[in-house]
């Protein structure tokens, strides 16, 4: 105790129930974000583009 003051009290405030849609919508957003990005990088204009790290490299 610091002052009187407790620094991190425990309230018995539930969590995840009311958050639960919030954290399904960033999952749902995440996996939409990453499938875009793969179907962008396999596409024939980026396709052979030194910056793609799935491209064909070509010298070195």
């Amino acid at each position: 105790m610091i002052f009187g003051a407790t620094p991190l009290k425990k309230f018995p405030a539930p969590f995840f129930k009311p958050h639960w849609p919030f954290f399904a919508a960033g999952l749902i957003i995440f996996y939409g974000v990453s499938s875009a990005q793969s179907a962008m990088m396999k596409s024939d204009e980026w396709k052979n583009d030194p910056r793609n790290p799935n491209a064909k490299s070509v010298g070195h």
